[in-house]
This record gives C-alpha cells, structure tokens and sequence, in this order.
C-alpha cells in the first residue's frame, strides 16, 4: 500500500518513542507524505472520540505508534474505526502487540510505501447497552493516578435514537483486547449476570468479568486465568475475576454468540472499562452486550506473524530449570504432504509434494 497521509501515536515520556517518531516525521518528509501527530492532549483539556481524531489529521491511511502495548492500542482504534493500517514501533517493556524497533523504523516505512509489507486482520468487539454510558461527576479524577485524561463516554451509533432499548442502544465504539465489567467499591463485590446469546449462562458475585478479544486473550484475560487463544480465530472470551462460586472457568464462546453482563440488583455499582480506559459506569439493573464489531484491525506486518515464539520469548516458556532444551521449530527437511499443505507453518516449507496419480483399474 502507498501511504498518502501518515498518522502518529507517541509515548512523551519516552525519549526513546519521541526520538523514533522524528526519524519518521524526517521520512514522511523526503517522501512528500504528510504527516499528523494523534492523540495528543493537555492535562486542562478534554480528549477527543477516535472519529474526531482521525477526522482532526485527515484520516491517515497508516498508523504508526511509538510507545509500549498501551501507546499501541490507542493508536490501533484511531486505525480500526478510520479503515487504517497500524503499525507498532516497540519502546515499552513487553512489546506484545508491536511489530519492530526503534531502528527499523525507515526501512518498515518503505516497505509499506513500497507494498513490501503484508497487512493481517484482528477481530475487534463493539457494545450495545440498555442505555448511553455515562461518567459520574468526580469519577475521573479519582481513577486516573495522575495519568491524562480519560476518552470520552462513548455516543450512540449515527442513525440510532437513545430510546432503542429492547435490542440495546448501538454504542459507537470499539476494543481491541478487552472490555471489563469491575467493582468499584472495595468493600462490596460486583453482582453481574452473564448471559451468552441471550440466556443466562451464570450469576457471579466477583472483582471483575472479562470479555476479550484472542488479541486481548494474552493481557487481562491471561493474567485472570484465562487461556491463550490464537489470534488468527474470531471467538469471544469471557473470565470471571475472583468470583465467589466454585465455577471460576473461562468460557470461549463462538463469534456469533454476544456475552452480555447485566448488573444485579445487590451489587454495587460497576465501572465499564475498554483496553484499559474507563468509559462509564453502571447501576444496578443496567446492562451491556459485547460482540464481534463489523470493522476489523488491520495491522501492518513485515514477515510472516510467529504468534507463538512471541509467546514464548514474552513469557520464557522455554527457561524451565527442570527441562531440557528444545529445539525452536520442528521443521522437516521433506516436502509438505498434500494432507498438510494447507495449514498455517511458522517457517518457510519446501514445495509440496505432487499428488500420486490414481492407480488404474485391476492395480
């Protein structure tokens, strides 16, 4: 793809992302590219909707951000909801979710520039809610630790009127990784019942429920206890966090299904959160359904995607004391057989064996 219009994400507080998004300010610039900074604001103003942003820089046909997974997945929905590709430059400490480093951020440039570069999708999750979401006066400032400010809640799809109620009122917003139903008192748990495709499936008294994309299944998810899902599969996770009932599994749902949560009458008031970010708060009664969004995540990739060594690098799968080594790859030095020749391998296979012709009859 030929970048037009190049938008950037960057962590201030890194000097290292600052220092990266110059070099690729400098190259937009002997390209003859434009180039906008996103998402930035001062800590007296409000910040804008993803749709504002993207609409304020001309929306940018790429996204680069310059920063850890955090700094990612703000650029990443600024990218999803404009139709964008995303890239990642990784300057944080885990580095899931980004693509490259600091010094490969001219030639990831050009190999986008060039269509060199292979873009790959993710699933994302939207929401439709029993009513608009709101932030409670003061909320803000007591959640944030001195970060900036929050998003704003997010508005009703276009074309939806506020009183569309029976199927939930269409929420003009997206997550990359996760959405999460928390307590906010710490005396008091959060009553929530889940529902998987309309029917109750369970009623939790717990911390927190989880709905997660499989890109978000390595973040909150996981850490709650939850599995590893492939990134390549469209399904919606659900993980209860330290739910009072002897069913604390995780449920991996199909992508046709929606998981809604519904706060219970006896509980107390819960904070609705998106990769991260509080967008509003719900009382008793209120309810919100997550599901598969019809946009998709496009991210810009410069090899082949090695979901599983990243996982096993990131979480040193392979350091166990206890073990012997292993070898990185089971890689025959064979042909693929016809059988397997059209599965996902993480290396580049010698061509396919041809398909043995049909013995003939009385053979």
């Amino acid at each position: 793809m030929a970048v037009n219009r190049l938008g950037m994400v960057v962590h201030q507080a890194r000097p290292t992302a600052v220092a990266a998004a110059h070099t690729a300010r400098a190259w937009a610039a002997a390209h003859g590219i434009s180039c906008f900074e996103l998402d930035v604001w001062r800590g007296d103003q409000p910040r804008r909707s993803a749709k504002e942003e993207a609409a304020a820089a001309g929306h940018p046909d790429l996204i680069v951000t310059f920063g850890g997974d955090g700094t990612f997945l703000r650029g990443a929905r600024l990218a999803a909801v404009n139709g964008a590709a995303a890239l990642g430059v990784n300057v944080g400490r885990v580095g899931f979710l980004t693509e490259i480093t600091v010094d490969q951020v001219e030639d990831a440039l050009d190999a986008v520039h060039e269509g060199r570069a292979t873009i790959e999708e993710r699933m994302l999750l939207t929401l439709r809610a029993s009513r608009a979401l709101e932030m409670p006066e003061g909320m803000e400032a007591l959640l944030r630790y001195g970060r900036g400010p929050v998003p704003p809640p997010p508005t009703v799809r276009p074309g939806r009127g506020p009183k569309e109620v029976g199927w939930g009122i269409p929420l003009d917003v997206i997550a990359v990784n996760d959405v999460v139903f928390e307590k906010l008192a710490r005396d008091r748990q959060a009553g929530l019942g889940v529902y998987v495709s309309g029917q109750l499936l369970a009623s939790y008294s717990a911390d927190a429920i989880i709905v997660a994309t499989p890109t978000g299944s390595t973040a909150y998810s996981f850490a709650a206890g939850g599995p590893v899902v492939s990134p390549h599969m469209d399904a919606v996770v659900f993980t209860p966090v330290a739910p009072h009932i002897a069913f604390d599994r995780t449920v991996v749902a199909a992508v046709d299904e929606a998981v809604a949560v519904r706060v219970l009458p006896t509980s107390g008031q819960v904070a609705v959160s998106l990769d991260g970010q509080l967008r509003g708060v719900l009382d008793p009664g209120d309810w919100v359904a997550a599901y598969r969004a019809p946009n998709r995540l496009r991210l810009v990739r410069l090899a082949p995607t090695r979901f599983y060594h990243r996982l096993r690098d990131r979480f040193r799968l392979a350091d166990s004391p206890a073990a012997d080594a292993a070898p990185p790859f089971y890689h025959p030095s064979s042909p693929v057989p016809p059988d397997l020749a059209h599965l996902r391998l993480a290396f580049d296979p010698l061509p396919s064996e041809p398909l043995s012709p049909e013995p003939e009859h009385g053979e």
